[in-house]
């Protein structure tokens, strides 16, 4: 009887080592559930990155969680605009800067392009040029403001403010820099490039710099052809360099303008005043309360933003600064809204990536709503390999003659998504969804399908016709400006048109309400006008992965 029990009792210790063997096995991060294959196997096999946890924040950003949250939901029209009716959004996690871009920050950029591509070169001279911010935003006719002019990009005593009299264009320009800067850094980090690489342009070591896409896409083709040399040792195998993948989980989404509904969303940062799976009360302004003042113990009275007051007033009286500020003011001035990110009204006003149109077509999207998708693709040459513009440079001349760089040497040739991508799909059906449903017969009263304005298809009466005015260059190379002379324009919106959002030092309280929109073409700058970055988050919506919806944790 005895005996009966011991090999009863051995044999289920068998059978529970075997099904916990087999649970080990079938749950191990080494070992695929699909095919029973060991993953990352020495001898070769699929390769995956399974130590992933989380991505990391890249410099400069705040992790922002996404949610649903009410878009356009404003206290005062006084402008009766109409053109932030109230919808309900969902937005997707993010990171989003702390503070607007400086100009110390944008002086990094003008520095890079600056040693890698030396101006005083024929073909690479209008580079730096088309990058510069227009420092002559400052003038103003019955004013004198000669100083800052000549000082506020460049002097230390402003390194800390906000950068102006940069376009929407140059902007995104900025933002796709920073990410190849930055992924340069990361592959640093993770053994993939030695420490010097990144020195290399800017010493003129290298023949070329570093993309992060012609990196994907096509490795040997970074720095000029010398990645070899240039490589460092992954950490999994230090015997054999590699090249890092996306699957690698090493290189970063891009740096970006944040959309208006992520914007929006990040400056009411409604977090603060949430309680369960609610909004508590509604807040007129990034901060609590619906005045513009500190109404703490500490700095009582204060303004919370820079902001102008009244009629000549942007700062108070000599010895009782409201704000400290009579032009824009030095980042991180003024207390951080609930989100931790600062002067998300005033200072400066903000670009975003939108193309702006008063109506927010939410019946096709209340998901991660944009409008200003153009879809590209990567183009492959004669050889069936991935397109690297080596040494040559693409230039556009934008509407007011400045030339602007749309591709450096060494990134890689886009070009718009054609039928091979669109044929019988449903989700798009074009490369350029800028102007999608905002011009058919239903949404103007101004649309004649029949109308052809004497023929002329440039006049055809429509939604939005705004004046197109050209710059041409004649034979001797000098620059022709055409004006619109038509009479049948009746809109001053097109696709090159970008919402701004946010309260500036130039403007009253009524525009720090983050709901508050405005628009500016693209290739305009100002003296109020600046931007932040945002990057889309990876993976998770939240960072607590250890607690459910009621904040309960997970045993």
């Amino acid at each position: 009887m005895k005996k009966q029990f011991i090999k009863v009792v051995l044999s289920c210790a068998v059978v529970a080592g075997s099904i916990t063997s087999c649970k080990k096995s079938s749950s191990s991060k080494d070992v695929s559930r699909a095919t029973g294959w060991k993953i990352n196997a020495k001898e070769g096999g699929f390769q995956h990155n399974s130590d992933f946890k989380e991505q990391v924040t890249a410099p400069g950003l705040v992790f922002i969680e996404g949610g649903t949250f009410t878009k356009g939901k404003v206290q005062d029209d006084v402008m009766h605009d109409w053109n932030n009716t109230p919808t309900q959004q969902h937005v997707q996690s993010f990171y989003m800067d702390e503070t607007e871009v400086t100009n110390k920050m944008y002086l990094q950029f003008l520095d890079y392009l600056k040693s890698v591509y030396p101006p005083e070169d024929p073909k690479y001279a209008n580079i730096y040029k088309g990058a510069l911010p227009d420092t002559l935003v400052w003038r103003n006719r019955l004013g004198f403001n000669e100083t800052m002019t000549n000082n506020y990009l460049r002097h230390p005593g402003y390194a800390e403010y906000p950068v102006v009299g940069v376009n929407w264009v140059q902007a995104t320009q900025f933002a796709e820099w920073r990410t190849d800067r930055v992924n340069e850094l990361m592959l640093e980090k993770e053994g993939y490039l030695n420490k010097e690489a990144k020195y290399k342009a800017l010493n003129g070591e290298a023949a070329g710099t570093f993309s992060t896409e012609a990196y994907l896409n096509r490795p040997e083709s970074v720095y000029g052809g010398q990645i070899d040399s240039l490589q460092g040792k992954a950490k999994k195998n230090d015997s054999v360099p590699s090249f890092a993948k996306r699957s690698s989980g090493v290189i970063l989404p891009e740096y970006r303008l944040p959309t208006e509904t992520e914007w929006e969303y990040a400056a009411q940062a409604n977090q603060g005043s949430r309680e369960y799976n609610n909004y508590r009360g509604r807040k007129k302004y990034p901060w609590e309360g619906d005045y513009t003042r500190n109404g703490q113990r500490v700095g009582r009275g204060d303004q919370l933003a820079n902001f102008k007051q009244g009629k000549g007033d942007y700062g108070g009286i000599a010895g009782w600064s409201d704000d400290g500020a009579d032009i824009t003011n030095a980042v991180m001035s003024y207390k951080p809204n609930d989100l931790g990110l600062y002067d998300m009204a005033g200072n400066v006003s903000e670009w975003v990536a939108d193309v702006y149109r008063p109506i927010v077509d939410d019946e096709i999207s209340d998901f991660n709503y944009y409008r200003g998708n153009i879809y590209m693709k990567t183009a492959i040459g004669e050889d069936g390999k991935v397109n690297v513009l080596r040494d040559s440079v693409v230039y556009d001349t934008l509407p007011n003659g400045k030339i602007v760089a749309v591709n450096l040497p060494g990134e890689i040739k886009m070009v718009a998504v054609d039928e091979e991508e669109t044929y019988l799909r449903t989700n798009f059906s074009s490369s350029d969804n800028r102007g999608y449903r905002d011009g058919e017969p239903g949404s103007t009263r101004f649309y004649d399908r029949f109308n052809e304005a004497d023929g002329d298809e440039e006049n055809k009466i429509s939604m939005y016709n705004s004046p197109t005015n050209k710059i041409e260059r004649d034979s001797a190379g000098n620059f022709v400006r055409n004006y619109d002379k038509s009479n049948y324009r009746t809109s001053l919106i097109n696709d090159e048109v970008r919402v701004y959002k946010g309260g500036s030092w130039r403007d009253r309280a009524f525009w720090l309400d983050p709901a508050q929109r405005r628009y500016l073409p693209q290739y305009m700058a100002t003296d109020d006008i600046g931007f932040r970055c945002a990057m889309s988050r990876v993976g998770s919506k939240s960072k607590t992965k250890n607690k459910t919806a009621r904040g309960k944790k997970v045993k």
